[in-house]
């Protein structure tokens, strides 16, 4: 596998962490309710879209901070995930 890739691929993994980073911090320490209760709340309510694209938040920073450390295959990746989070979360929306 060649550096690009690899590079590219440590993107998109860090970016989806981020994500579900975000998800967590999100629902536990934004949501008045408990974990378990917020997560049915989010099934009742189908809102796994709006909470997903809340979540992404933090890819902004991660690739912000990838920039700056002249690291731009992995803000490439960063950005990949981010589009490929921002389709997922179009189809839960309309789907």
């Amino acid at each position: 596998m060649g550096t690009v890739k690899k590079d590219i691929l440590i993107g998109i993994l860090v970016a989806f962490f981020a994500t579900f980073g975000g998800i967590f911090i999100y629902i536990e320490y934004f949501s008045r309710y408990s974990f378990d209760e917020t997560l049915q709340m989010i099934a009742d309510g189908n809102l796994y879209g709006k909470v997903l694209s809340i979540a992404a938040i933090p890819n902004l920073f991660v690739f912000f901070i990838f920039l700056k450390k002249n690291q731009d295959n992995r803000a490439k990746g960063v950005v990949l995930a981010t589009i490929l989070i921002a389709f997922t979360t179009l189809i839960l929306k309309f789907f």
